[in-house]
């Protein structure tokens, strides 16, 4: 599973690999010579006996180019002499990342040094070069692709990455034992929509849930930005539990690692079947029309044929159309009971 890392100090390179450095929040970089300390995720300083100026807190970490592996921006440092910079974000910086040694080969310990510092004063910019041993390579994260519960949001995976609460079974994101389906919406780039497939799923435990996938996105229809496909997740209890089941979906996407999300389902009671509704509702229907026929068969025999509703006013109206009097007693008596 390609889960988003639980800092924002992560970036992707430019061959959409995920480099995690949460552990790396906070390490200070100093440069030699100088009173200038890199917080790695954090800030940019510059210190000495007058007291610290401020380059900016840490904003974002992307991909770098030519001989940069990584870039991170600073904003917001102190606005002393520097009023008038743009956006009036005071001092900034940007910190210019090399995994490994300096270009120069100036580069002393374990965890990497600053190998140089630039600075402009007209635009009280600061540009660091780092050198540091990059952590592992990560996964390949097939980015662009999103799934959220409606077209334009992506609470289940944003950019490629599985958000927190559906990377693992959790309570708090569990859907009730009333909701018997779930349509999930899914884009991606429209130049790289083809590479994605049919989904599948593994229930865990494996028997009590039946679960059926359907909609434009089970057949593996190319999702875009503009034309999303829709993944229906139907499912029913057939076995209560008191903890809930896990419903683990995976979408291959060719070149890339999947994407994989739990959805949690929660199954305090079973729920009974379209099926099983339908039997009812059809021997309902029989016996109420058994029923009705048996009462007008029994008061047909007992009263005769005035019982039954109705019987009256059709004798009537066929007295008015034959002509004879309505109000003539004896001769509705005739042809009421017959001719003695």
């Amino acid at each position: 599973t390609v889960t988003v890392p639980s800092s924002n100090c992560y970036a992707l390179d430019n061959s959409s690999h995920l480099y995690d450095f949460t552990d790396w929040i906070g390490h200070p970089f100093e440069y030699e010579g100088k009173d200038f300390v890199v917080r790695f995720c954090k800030d940019v300083e510059s210190r000495s006996q007058a007291g610290y100026v401020d380059f900016g807190r840490y904003h974002y970490f992307v991909a770098g180019s030519g001989s940069l592996d990584f870039v991170q921006n600073f904003y917001n440092g102190d606005l002393q002499n520097c009023e008038y910079s743009f956006d009036k974000m005071g001092r900034t910086a940007q910190l210019n990342i090399l995994c490994g040694g300096c270009l120069n080969g100036a580069c002393k310990g374990d965890l990497g040094c600053i190998c140089n510092i630039s600075y402009d004063k007209s635009a009280c910019r600061a540009v660091v070069e780092l050198a540091i041993p990059c952590v592992k390579r990560g996964p390949r994260v097939f980015e662009g692709f999103t799934v959220g519960f409606h077209p334009r949001s992506w609470e289940v995976v944003y950019n490629g990455m599985t958000q927190l609460g559906f990377e693992k079974l959790d309570d708090q994101f569990s859907f009730g034992v009333e909701q018997t389906s779930v349509a999930l919406y899914l884009t991606a780039i429209s130049s790289l929509s083809g590479l994605v497939g049919k989904p599948n799923f593994k229930v865990n435990p494996k028997d009590g849930l039946e679960v059926k996938l359907s909609g434009s996105g089970a057949s593996g229809s190319a999702p875009t930005t503009l034309s999303p496909s829709i993944l229906i997740v139907n499912w029913r209890c057939e076995k209560a539990r008191k903890t809930p089941y896990a419903v683990n979906i995976s979408i291959p996407v060719e070149g890339y690692n999947p994407i994989e999300f739990i959805l949690t389902k929660s199954c305090a009671y079973r729920q009974r079947g379209w099926a099983t509704f339908g039997i009812f509702s059809c021997v309902a229907i029989v016996l109420s029309t058994i029923s009705c026929c048996g009462g007008f068969i029994y008061k047909t025999r007992v009263e005769g044929l005035d019982a039954l509703p109705g019987m009256t006013i059709l004798g009537a109206c066929l007295e008015a159309v034959s002509g004879d009097d309505i109000s003539d007693q004896a001769s509705w008596d005739e042809r009421r009971y017959g001719s003695i």
